[in-house]
């Protein structure tokens, strides 16, 4: 079979599997799908008016081929430049409730980390609310094909998810096997914040031949003392906060640290980090290299 035949058959292809796995009754087109909560979420027909309630929803909605049924996005939805002309509805600090249900959405797409406090609320007003959660970077093309089964664009999203698994099994390969390097993660640094061993940044350490030192933290995003920075003594330092907030000026405090006195210390930009989205596989490079350079430094 010729490559441009067996493309095309994968076209035609992609979509009838996906129908077949999510159980679409011929006649009105109704799904269910299970989110991360582990609750079922059943809709009539495929969404067509989507509401998402953070920036890295949008971009996913985005990225799996949904774009145009966005008609409201969280504040910050700036990703891709198209999602800056679809009605904002308010953050994870305030939802525009009223606004939200004068956009008569048929879904709501939500994260479960940062949209917690509004889902039960959302729920009772009878929206129907599909919850998302990223653990690993392998969640990243999960999420993009269930967002095309919820949008009936899984063709979209399979190349996607298919793009974004062959660079990430790239990536592994290119790193496996590094010396393990001590890592400390700051999010906030007023008070100083990290990330334990169950978050996605997490994952991106491990995969870069790092190590959390703060991975056995019993909550997700800990509140750390100085004291306990300066005892876990990392080899390097990443930041996910804009240089403009004045953390560089943090490290100075703490001159004794490796990280610091070797000069190692790094930023990604936390669009890159932070956002559980197909762009994260930027961040992993980065860090990738940036754990690198300390081991050929050292």
């Amino acid at each position: 079979m010729s490559a441009i035949k067996s493309s095309v058959l994968t076209l035609l292809v992609l979509p009838l599997l996906s129908y077949a796995s999510i159980g679409i009754a011929a006649a009105d087109s109704s799904l269910s799908l299970t989110d991360d909560r582990g609750r079922s979420i059943h809709l009539e027909r495929f969404a067509r008016r989507i509401i998402s309630l953070s920036p890295n929803i949008t971009e996913l909605v985005y990225a799996a081929g949904a774009g145009d049924r966005l008609v409201g996005v969280s504040s910050r939805s700036d990703y891709p430049a198209a999602a800056k002309a679809v009605p904002e509805i308010g953050d994870a600090a305030g939802l525009d409730l009223e606004r939200i249900v004068m956009l008569k959405p048929d879904l709501v797409i939500a994260w479960r980390s940062g949209n917690a406090a509004d889902i039960d609320r959302l729920e009772k007003l009878g929206l129907p609310v599909f919850v998302t959660e990223a653990t690993r970077l392998e969640d990243i093309p999960r999420l993009l094909r269930l967002t095309g089964q919820l949008a009936a664009t899984s063709t979209q999203a399979e190349v996607a998810a298919r793009a974004y698994e062959t660079e990430l099994r790239q990536i592994k390969r290119s790193y496996a096997g590094r010396q393990r390097v001590s890592v400390f993660l700051l999010i906030w640094h007023q008070p100083l914040m990290t990330v334990n061993g169950s978050h996605i940044i997490s994952d991106i350490i491990n995969l870069c031949g790092g190590v959390n030192i703060f991975a056995s933290a019993s909550i997700l995003a800990p509140v750390i003392s100085a004291e306990s920075l300066l005892q876990a003594d990392p080899q390097a330092i990443i930041s996910g906060v804009l240089p403009e907030s004045g953390a560089g000026e943090l490290w100075q405090q703490f001159p004794q640290i490796r990280a610091v006195r070797n000069k190692h210390l790094f930023f990604v930009h936390p669009d890159l980090l932070h956002r559980q989205t197909p762009r994260m596989l930027q961040a992993v490079k980065m860090v990738c290299e940036q754990l690198d350079r300390v081991r050929s430094e050292q």
